[in-house]
């Protein structure tokens, strides 16, 4: 696939340009498939939970995006969902079910989604969203031209960790550390966010370490006892990679 790495940072840009992309995929790839008039099959590796409040709405519009393309579920697109519920072991198992049937084409939904995915198949194409620097966790070899069967979306820009801090010392100037709190069972990119921030870190004249949590409970014993610190602030990442996995 001859496409290029797309950065993303919004969620609504996300969705329009995704689907954009995604849908072109779809119509690219399968176009010997299309005139023998049989049905592409498109199995999708989402991260979340299916019953996660943002899971219906996300299938509902990609799927939208979907036929607007002119690819419609049970008509001429057969749509295989596997939802992994941030869960490392269940990702990958259903990253090996997804391969095992034969899919035209491949979404992986999340870095967590993506690891098992590549390491099941390197010749069934995969668009992935949502991933943390493709390029730094090896994936693919570049943005502008990614090789392999692998292409999509990032949301991971190397000056993510400034723009972070400008927001947070503009509405809380006093601040003088910063503890980043993540899940390291289901956010193997971590190490991205951190170093991002810690590389900016200094222009703000703010410390950083690290928060490690794998339940609400330990959510809660690392917000009190940071929180006691009144110049103490928290990054977090986005929900589902901190706390939705339980072990």
């Amino acid at each position: 696939m001859n496409l290029s790495v797309v950065f993303c940072l919004g969620r609504h840009m996300w969705r329009r340009e995704f689907i954009a992309l995604f849908g072109g995929t779809v119509i690219a790839w399968p176009l010997a498939a299309r005139a023998q008039e049989r049905m592409v099959r498109l199995g999708a590796l989402m991260v979340v939970a299916e019953t996660d409040l943002e899971s219906a709405r996300l299938a509902g519009v990609f799927e939208r995006g979907l036929g607007a393309a002119g690819w419609y579920k049970g008509r001429n697109l057969e749509l295989i969902y596997r939802w992994g519920e941030s869960n490392p072991d269940l990702l990958s198992h259903y990253a090996e079910e997804l391969v095992g049937a034969a899919p035209d084409i491949l979404l992986a939904f999340g870095t967590s989604a993506l690891i098992p995915l590549h390491k099941a198949t390197t010749t069934i194409p995969i668009v992935f969203a949502w991933v943390s620097d493709p390029v730094g966790q090896g994936f693919v070899a570049s943005v502008s031209h990614p090789g392999g069967n692998l292409t999509g979306f990032s949301n991971f820009d190397s000056d993510i960790g400034s723009k972070w801090l400008q927001v947070l010392k503009d509405v809380a100037p006093p601040v003088t550390h910063v503890a980043v709190m993540f899940n390291p069972r289901t956010s193997p990119y971590n190490t991205l966010w951190k170093q991002a921030i810690e590389q900016a870190a200094p222009g703000f004249q703010v410390s950083v370490s690290q928060a490690s949590v794998q339940s609400d409970e330990d959510s809660a014993t690392q917000s009190q006892g940071l929180g006691r610190n009144l110049e103490a602030a928290f990054s977090f990442r986005p929900i589902h990679s901190l706390i939705n996995a339980q072990p």
